[in-house]
């Protein structure tokens, strides 16, 4: 058992529902348990000190366990505040990895955590929207010198990344690992999109068919979010400040236009941007009565809760995670999950399927970075390019679906340049 002070947690009676949800899950990750019994017999993570910051759900149990099992030295702290499942929690604790996750913590516990992460030294970290790294490199920089690398799960956090590399403020490279095609292509879209609706639908128990769905940001997320939405018999209207992915929105058979407009036509609005107050106060005032908001960008921001609050004239909590703002002149808005992530603040986050190639890219990209030590320099990096298709090329596996493989002709002619019409 690990040392009472390096964990913080709501409950260690949960540690056998945590286990349990852990062993459900990792019946849908197959690489990441290919990858767990390779690193079980080679140790590539030997008495590494890791601390990661990431959604303390059950898949990233199993990732623990898997880093664990290379023989890494862990501690864990989560990287939301609604995210936690507090079981997992519980049942890291048993398995001998600290964790620092209470679900609904607040803000000054939030950091507590990311603190007590930061107190194990580690040598290498995992980041989920970069608060780990911004701590470490703003207030314990004395640690720095130990880093080895990191890695970095989500949009939000890549974004943070690079702009602390361009202002050249960034002091150890990290591996973007949002950036995987294993990643985005299928954990934000398939993953985000379809996690976000069971999320608001366990909050609200709506009916999407004939609902107005705006979907702010045509990123991968928001694909994903219009293309369930869609499938649930909604009419989707998209917003976007990139005319290229408006105008693929466009040609995706969706409404374009901008939130201005938008605002007075959409009964559930869902914000997937990672920018600052994308429905702000000039919007509240417009939209229907009995709106629906929710979040799946990582930071609360999207939506700005402070200006709606200035122009409510009352709260109410109406349901666990539905905020019900009445404004002056009597329209009725709800926020759910406080704008926080939805998919994980009133639903399970991800299916476990396709967190199973996200998190593979984590191990793997750990790895690397070991292998790799003092070879690479500190900045921003893509995942390998062998590394996303090995993960592909593991879960096609694991799925009984087969490709096909290149002749030597079919090679030569891919490499020349000679043969014409």
């Amino acid at each position: 058992m690990v040392s009472k002070k390096s964990y913080d947690i709501k409950d260690l009676k949960l540690a056998e529902s945590g286990r349990q949800r852990m062993e459900w899950a990792e019946r849908e990750m197959p690489v990441l348990r290919q990858i767990k019994s390779r690193f079980a017999k080679e140790k590539p993570l030997k008495g590494l000190k890791v601390a990661g910051c990431l959604h303390i759900t059950s898949e990233t149990g199993n990732l623990a366990l898997t880093l664990q099992s290379g023989g890494a030295d862990l501690i864990f702290c989560a990287s939301n505040p609604l995210s936690t499942q507090d079981e997992v929690a519980a049942a890291l604790v048993e398995y001998g990895i600290p964790t620092n996750a209470i679900k609904g913590e607040d803000e000054k516990t939030y950091y507590k955590h990311i603190t007590t992460a930061l107190n194990h030294a580690p040598q290498m970290t995992i980041d989920d929207g970069a608060d780990l790294v911004t701590v470490l490199h703003t207030k314990r920089e004395e640690l720095i010198k130990n880093v080895i690398g990191g890695t970095e799960e989500t949009t939000t956090g890549v974004i943070r990344l690079r702009s602390m590399e361009k202002a050249k403020a960034l002091k150890y490279p990290i591996i973007a690992v949002n950036d995987a095609l294993t990643k985005h292509f299928f954990d934000n879209r398939y993953g985000t999109g379809q996690s976000t609706l069971d999320g608001i639908t366990r909050a609200t128990n709506i009916l999407w068919a004939g609902k107005n769905v705006v979907i702010a940001g045509y990123g991968w997320c928001g694909r994903g979010a219009a293309l369930k939405a869609k499938g649930m018999g909604s009419q989707v209207i998209v917003t976007e400040v990139d005319p290229l992915k408006a105008l693929e929105a466009v040609m995706d058979g969706y409404r374009v236009m901008p939130m201005a407009e938008a605002a007075a036509i959409g009964d559930i609005f869902i914000t997937v941007t990672g920018d600052v107050n994308v429905i702000d106060k000039a919007h509240f005032p417009t939209m229907k009565d009995g709106a629906i908001l929710a979040n799946s960008g990582h930071f609360n921001v999207e939506i700005n809760i402070p200006a709606l609050e200035k122009l409510a004239r009352s709260k109410r909590t109406i349901r666990p995670y539905v905020d019900e703002y009445t404004l002056k002149t009597g329209q009725r808005i709800h926020i759910l999950g406080e704008g926080r992530l939805i998919n994980l603040a009133a639903a399970e986050g991800h299916p476990a399927s396709v967190m199973d190639m996200s998190f593979a890219n984590q191990a793997l990209c750990l790895e690397y970075l070991v292998k790799n030590q003092g070879k690479i320099k500190t900045k921003v990096y893509s995942v390998p390019e062998d590394i996303d298709k090995e993960i592909a090329r593991l879960k096609l596996q694991s799925m009984g679906a087969k490709i096909d493989t290149l002749t030597a002709e079919q090679v030569k002619y891919l490499a020349g340049w000679e043969q014409g019409t």
